[in-house]
């Protein structure tokens, strides 16, 4: 069972954009380490500059309802998150949500990534009617925690990342909320 001891999943507050930004950045030296991790990162760490417009748009989509953006905190300090916004403005594609998910490496498999599933795609039921997400595909535990919420394979995109001389293919995940019993989720 996963450790939930210490955690609160909430909205993301201004003063987390450090922890969050440290989070990111370790990926960068992860990824230099030949670990295997489970998103697509720039050819060099940006600019802070970078990363502080990235927060500041979603903090403000968040603020205005147009996105879900909650971090999770454990001992005072953000140490995931979980995005789950629109494609863009109102238009034709306005039910579909796009979930991102990060976890900072110390915390993975202790139960912050189901925590941060739960009540995002809680939240998410509210204001979309699909949510659908990227993974690669040799990431299978995101696979089965995917799956343990409802989602379904909907798409293969061979070789879609570059990372040194290795292509990783991706799976395109969804969740239909029509389809999924509002009590779905966490069950293995």
């Amino acid at each position: 069972m996963p450790n939930q001891a210490n955690l609160t999943i909430r909205p993301v507050g201004w003063n987390d954009f450090d922890d969050l930004r440290e989070t990111y950045f370790h990926l960068y030296e992860e990824r230099a380490a030949g670990e295997p991790i489970g998103i697509p990162l720039f050819d060099e760490l940006p600019a802070l500059s970078n990363e502080v417009d990235w927060f500041q748009g979603h903090f403000r989509k968040a603020l205005e309802g147009e996105e879900i953006f909650l971090v999770a905190e454990r001992d005072g300090r953000a140490v995931g998150s979980c995005t789950i916004g629109r494609i863009g403005p109102a238009s034709e594609v306005s039910h579909v949500g796009v979930l991102g998910i990060v976890v900072n490496q110390a915390h993975r498999g202790s139960g912050v990534g189901t925590a941060l599933l739960e009540r995002g795609l809680a939240e998410a039921r509210k204001k979309f009617e699909i949510v659908y997400l990227s993974v690669f595909s040799i990431n299978e535990g995101a696979q089965r925690l995917y799956r343990r919420f409802g989602f379904t394979v909907c798409g293969h995109v061979p070789r879609v990342v570059k990372r040194g001389g290795r292509y990783l293919d991706e799976e395109r995940m969804v969740l239909d909320f029509s389809r999924s019993p509002a009590g779905s989720g966490a069950n293995p």
